[in-house]
């Protein structure tokens, strides 16, 4: 059964996929920046009224929780990355890097990117946690 992104379930099942993977434990064992939000931007003609942010508290290879926030609540985030639906739909296909992303400014970063940068192999391991959620997008 897939679930659809950007769902509260789906966001469940990729906090759990990000604690199950041990490549990510492994590489963000120094990750002390604190939560990062990513955001869908709105696109109301698939059901995505207003900007849809998805908090993860990482904290040392643990996602500590991983809930759907509004655009405000994300805004509050020390690293908050966004982009439409379109590029977060690459992303999570292994079809865009986040970090190329961010470089192409396809993915919008707010924060340090210094620090996102020290941190590539995590992001990587962040959408291979991603792709092993039975994923149904909302445009297709």
């Amino acid at each position: 059964m897939s679930i659809p992104f950007p769902s509260p379930e789906w966001v469940r099942a990729y906090g759990a996929a990000i604690n199950a993977n041990s490549v990510y434990k492994a590489a963000s064992l120094e990750w002390t920046f604190g939560a990062v939000a990513l955001v869908v931007n709105p696109q109301p003609d698939i059901g995505i009224a207003e900007p849809l942010g998805i908090w993860l508290d990482l904290d040392r290879g643990v996602c500590r929780e991983a809930k759907v926030v509004s655009q405000q609540e994300a805004d509050g985030a020390p690293f908050v990355i966004t982009a439409d639906y379109a590029q977060w739909k690459r992303v999570i296909r292994k079809e865009l890097g986040p970090i190329a992303g961010i470089m192409q400014r396809k993915l919008l970063l707010k924060g340090s990117l210094p620090i996102v940068v020290r941190f590539v192999k995590s992001a990587e391991q962040l959408v291979e946690s991603a792709t092993t959620v039975p994923t149904r997008f909302l445009d297709e």
